[in-house]
């Protein structure tokens, strides 16, 4: 029996700019229309969801909203023969928390297009303390090794490391054999960012001051960039020959001033990184090989549990580039479990 009211994290508009948001409880009738209805148990927390709490008018289009790209719980209706009540799944990317009400809440109702069977070999926990974070690493890992990159090849670099993707990629590649080099504005990380895999972290304002030449010395077999505008712009002039480079944020700006230099006299290779409407079997392929043998040892060890009520504090943080790591939504926390 489904209850009425489900609590949510729901964001409001006040006036023209301005929002609030906060726990709240909302009718379950509120739910969009969708073939399967899930209680979710673990969220997770990513830079669009951030923007999102924020009422962000490039990730919000209609208010009330309900943030969170990712969810993991059990069916408890579906109307499609593929799920049943008491199935376990997860669900991310599509438009789930930005198009229609999103993960941040104790149920969700989403196309049966948009769920998976949770993967054997990974709990609720682990798949949503990797999340659509996770998913987006292994996809950029896919991109390279796809490329041709091995491990003999020469480092990796990544970029904006003490982000979910960046630091979630450190220990995919490292776990796969690479050297990787990890570069961070945050001097204060440098030992948890060893700690995950990193070889080496290069500090941001030292990776950018460099000549403004068209090329510089390939340091770099590949790169992962989850910031882009001028630290995208530096990798690509310091991968080697035949190199690749996988791209996925814009944390630092979404323009890309370069030249062709890199890509006609290296023959390098950029890949951009579409996470939300991947193609549903590459998703299911990645998120195989995140639950065996990519599934990053030190997961949990870089993951902290909030709940719903903390959520919109540590969003802030995010934006104002105050954490590291992963965070992980217990929505279940003051009140009903699945």
């Amino acid at each position: 029996m489904l209850p009425e009211t489900f609590r949510c994290y729901l964001v409001r508009q006040t006036g023209k700019d301005l929002t609030d948001a906060g726990v709240d409880s909302r009718p379950l009738r509120e739910l969009p229309l969708g073939d399967v209805t899930i209680c979710v148990e673990r969220s997770s927390l990513n830079y669009k969801d951030a923007m999102a709490a924020s009422g962000h008018p490039g990730i919000v289009r209609k208010f009330p909203h309900v943030p969170g790209i990712d969810a993991a719980g059990t069916v408890v209706e579906s109307t499609n023969s593929a799920f049943k009540p008491g199935d376990q799944v997860l669900s991310t990317g599509h438009e789930l928390g930005v198009e229609r009400w999103g993960g941040w809440a104790e149920y969700i109702r989403v196309p049966a297009a948009w769920v998976l069977p949770l993967p054997a070999g990974l709990t609720i926990d682990e798949a949503m303390a990797l999340g659509t974070a996770g998913f987006t690493a292994a996809q950029c890992v896919d991109a390279l090794l796809r490329h041709g990159l091995k491990p003999d090849r020469g480092p990796i670099v990544v970029t904006g490391a003490t982000g979910g993707v960046a630091s979630l990629s450190i220990m995919i590649l490292s776990q796969l054999g690479f050297r990787v080099v990890a570069v961070s504005g945050k001097s204060q990380q440098r030992d948890w960012l060893m700690n995950i895999g990193a070889e080496q972290v290069v500090p941001r304002d030292e990776f950018l001051n460099v000549p403004n030449r068209p090329l510089l010395s390939a340091n770099y077999a590949g790169g992962v960039d989850t910031v882009g505008g001028t630290v995208l712009a530096a990798v690509l002039r310091m991968i080697s020959h035949r190199g690749g480079v996988a791209c996925c944020g814009i944390a630092g700006g979404a323009e890309l001033q370069t030249t062709v230099y890199p890509f006609i006299l290296r023959g390098i290779s950029l890949a951009g990184i579409d996470s939300a409407w991947c193609p549903d079997d590459e998703r299911r392929a990645i998120w195989e090989k995140l639950a065996g043998t990519w599934k990053p040892r030190f997961l949990m060890d870089a993951v902290r549990t909030v709940t719903l009520s903390e959520v919109g504090a540590i969003s802030k943080d995010m934006l104002a580039g105050k954490t590291h790591g992963r965070t992980l939504i217990d929505v279940t926390s003051g009140g009903p479990s699945c």
